[in-house]
């Protein structure tokens, strides 16, 4: 899926933003946890999943490359449910 697509669905489904309740199987009961439980089945790594943080604003350590070769509309729409957005080319919770 290519980056303009990606962005138009984190739009798209904003309505969906932090709405938990939606998912059905939860890695965990918190969301935030769920999300880096999930990312990192899909991005097995050795690094931390926060690579950065901001003012109400933490950046996840994914490589928007590697997160384009597997995204999909579920996806990200479990992601959004999560507190996950797409912000400044990375991945990113809002606190």
């Amino acid at each position: 899926m290519d980056m303009e697509k990606i962005e138009e669905l984190f739009d798209a489904c904003v309505d969906d933003f932090m709405n938990f309740d939606s998912i059905e199987n939860k890695r965990s009961n918190r969301p935030d946890l769920h999300a880096f439980l999930l990312l990192d089945s899909l991005f097995p790594g050795n690094d931390d999943m926060v690579c950065a943080a901001g003012h109400d604003i933490i950046y996840l350590n994914v490589e928007m490359d590697d997160f384009q070769k597997i995204a999909t509309e579920e996806l990200i729409l479990e992601l959004l449910r999560c507190g996950v957005c797409y912000d400044e080319d990375s991945l990113a919770i809002s606190t």
